[in-house]
């Protein structure tokens, strides 16, 4: 049985005030909170455990070694990966999209040669693709949501051409909520000759997600949004792109020997990390997914459907707001602004002095506000330990900006 309110127990900062109000957190999809297991694992990893990794033959060296490599089979477990090896860890999404962007597309790509993005990506899989656009001469093609915000994976596919050699595709929209279909893309992709890299750090929070199944040749999550530190995280890459791609950067466990005329690289993934590793941060991530996994995939996001569903209704009910992204299955991620003079900055105020946290700004998805024609919302984005009254102080507190406003 998933009871939230035991679950919130787990999550320490949730029992503290806000301006003298109870923290309704609703900004998940910015970066989650930590539960006291991954709390814990840090304190015990720096105060008991700590030592640098791989190479050392002490026993402090061997232990931290051992628990920061069984993160890689943790996260390959999580996502639904048989081969650990095609884990690559790092610091998150963003660096995961420009090792592909500086390892495989840079080399291989040339002026007119197409990657294809749609409008709601973050700017994390746009901005290392505008690198090869300035230096290299590469056309970036955008496929645009319709009016609900759904990605018809068909407008995709029908955006290759021959000159295409990537696709890169959020697989959960972190404005909108919009799920896509990532598997039919990666199929008629590869059709194709065509890879596809994925975006997944709202995606793996909010559902089960299986890799392998997917088809994708890249998928890029985030440790800080899964309940676990900051600068932590990981890139799934298929091994057959693996042997494609040169080292984005040098040092540390990336080499297999250095001399004065020469260099030859390490086995992937050790090849693609580069320098001395976020060893507690991977330590840590590797806590929260067996935290979540405990608590089931499946069982997350069920409880998560019946918030949405429930905000949904109680918000559908504000006849002065308008959410941005209506498709039936999306997250509970819930963007909005509303009728009046209030800015999204101005609303997220009033909402903090109510103890409710929420995002204010573009969200990091500037070709999105401009399809939206709009130049920041507010964004309320729950996770696994929201409830259902957290959705009512939310509405509570949004009257009362109205009010304000109107």
């Amino acid at each position: 049985m998933y009871d939230v309110n035991e679950i919130r127990r787990d999550f320490p900062i949730l029992s503290r005030e806000v301006n003298g109000k109870p923290l309704v957190y609703l900004d998940n999809g910015a970066s989650a909170q930590k539960p006291q297991v991954v709390i814990d694992a840090i304190a015990t990893a720096y105060g008991d455990e700590y030592a640098n990794v791989h190479r050392g033959l002490h026993y402090l060296s061997n232990l931290a070694t051992e628990k920061y490599e069984g993160t890689r089979g943790i996260i390959a477990k999580f996502l639904g990966v048989k081969d650990e090896d095609e884990i690559v860890m790092n610091t998150g999404t963003t660096m995961g999209i420009n090792t592909v962007a500086y390892g495989w597309a840079m080399p291989r790509m040339q002026a007119g040669d197409e990657i294809i993005l749609s409008v709601m990506e973050h700017h994390a899989n746009i901005v290392p693709w505008h690198f090869l656009r300035e230096r290299q001469g590469v056309v970036i093609k955008w496929v645009d949501v319709d009016s609900t915000g759904a990605l018809d994976p068909q407008a995709v596919i029908d955006a290759i051409t021959p000159k295409t050699k990537l696709i890169g595709i959020t697989h959960l929209s972190n404005v909108l909520g919009t799920v896509v279909d990532v598997k039919t893309i990666c199929e008629a992709a590869h059709e194709k000759g065509v890879a596809v890299m994925v975006d997944g750090s709202q995606a793996a929070v909010h559902m089960p997600v299986n890799v392998d199944d997917l088809g994708c040749d890249f998928y890029a999550i985030t440790g800080h949004k899964l309940y676990g530190p900051s600068a932590s995280g990981a890139i799934f890459m298929k091994k057959e792109r693996m042997a494609e791609m040169q080292p984005f950067m040098g040092g540390g466990d990336m080499i297999r020997e250095v001399h004065k005329d020469e260099v030859t690289w390490n086995d992937p993934p050790m090849k693609f990390e580069a320098g001395t590793p976020g060893i507690v941060q991977q330590i840590g991530l590797g806590v929260a997914l067996e935290y979540m996994m405990g608590l089931g995939m499946d069982n997350i996001a069920a409880h998560e459907e019946k918030l949405r569903d429930y905000a949904r209704t109680r918000l559908d009910g504000l006849n002065w707001l308008q959410v941005q992204g209506t498709t039936p299955n999306k997250a509970a991620i819930f963007s909005f602004t509303l009728d009046g003079a209030g800015h999204a900055h101005d609303i997220s105020t009033i909402l903090d002095k109510k103890g409710v946290a929420v995002r204010a700004g573009h969200h990091c998805a500037g070709p999105l506000m401009d399809h939206l024609g709009v130049t920041a919302t507010c964004r309320a984005s729950f996770g696994l330990y929201n409830t259902e009254k957290e959705v009512d102080i939310l509405v509570d507190a949004l009257e009362l900006a109205h009010d304000l406003f109107a």
